[in-house]
């Protein structure tokens, strides 16, 4: 819903170069965005997830693409590639990295917890609750494999991502499933 003067356009599909429809292609991310120009107010919504607005001022953060809602037009958005195998427990290899300076709405399935990484505090998260993180995180993966684990069902999660150094991580109270196949 909006109100006021808007307009709306798809983008196109060639709108990010070939390498963009390519790397759209190969990761599953192919999401077409919508641009609204204009004055007025603009409501948004993803099937009843709560939206987080978020401001980059000169920094970059990753997201889940399913989770990304909307984003001015001055941030950056480009798929990329996680280079660890924690990358493919958080929702897939492929994850979209927003850059700049500006506003950016994601949304998450529950109220989401904003977890604060420090030098000497990591944070532990289970790959399908989480949601985004800072640039400058780099999740590693965590075992956590028991006996219990092989035999029927055992407490807690056998994989949870690692964060170290500075920075946060953004959880919700729902485990996803991320890129299920299509059948």
């Amino acid at each position: 819903a909006y109100i006021g003067n808007i307009d709306f356009k798809r983008e196109g599909l060639l709108s990010k170069g070939l390498g963009g429809l390519l790397k759209k292609a190969i990761s599953g991310e192919g999401t077409s965005l919508m641009h609204a120009t204009g004055t007025g107010k603009l409501y948004l919504a993803d099937e009843g997830k709560k939206v987080k607005i978020i401001k980059l001022q000169n920094e970059a953060v990753f997201v889940n693409g399913n989770d990304v809602l909307a984003l001015e037009e001055n941030i950056k958005n480009e798929i990329k590639m996680l280079k660890s195998i924690a990358g493919m427990m958080s929702g897939g290899l492929f994850q979209v990295k927003l850059s700049g300076s500006g506003y950016i709405a994601i949304t998450t399935h529950g109220e989401p917890i904003l977890l604060r990484v420090t030098g000497n505090q990591p944070v532990y998260t289970d790959p399908n609750a989480t949601v985004a993180w800072s640039e400058n995180l780099t999740p590693n993966i965590k075992t956590n494999l028991t006996f219990g684990s092989f035999i029927g069902r055992g407490s807690g999660e056998s994989f949870q991502l690692e964060f170290f150094g500075e920075g946060w991580v953004l959880v919700q109270p729902y485990e996803e499933v991320k890129y299920a196949a299509k059948s």
